[in-house]
């Protein structure tokens, strides 16, 4: 399962970069996602990167603010998160798909356990 981390609690207007690592496993097929969910929401898409890393997809709340990147040969992919807000405060999944790269949920079978980001005004 991906496994994320990086996450913490920053100021509003701060910065942030999360790691996702797929151990034992390469990802280098696989497409990656990032979503988020805050408590009492539902999950919400935050990004997307393709295998190859040509197609990237942001979520309309964060476009502008956020980055996503992979490095296939270190099976990791990251999330730069810039100008944070209060509205970003959510515990963070990393998600991976065999298949193409998609924006809802249920196209990423497989998640992982998520890193909290709390941001405070």
């Amino acid at each position: 399962q991906p496994q994320a981390s990086g996450g913490g609690l920053v100021q509003a207007g701060g910065s942030l970069r999360l790691s996702c690592v797929a151990s034992g496993r390469s990802i280098s097929t696989y497409a990656m996602g990032w979503f988020r969910q805050a408590p009492g929401k539902e999950r919400e898409f935050v990004a997307g990167i393709s295998w190859s890393g040509g197609t990237i997809y942001y979520g309309d709340s964060v476009k502008g603010r956020v980055t996503i990147s992979r490095t296939n040969a270190k099976s990791t992919v990251y999330l730069q998160m810039n100008n944070l807000e209060p509205e970003d405060t959510a515990v963070y999944h990393c998600t991976a798909a065999n298949g193409p790269l998609g924006v809802l949920p249920f196209e990423y079978p497989f998640w992982g356990q998520g890193t909290l980001v709390t941001v405070s005004s």
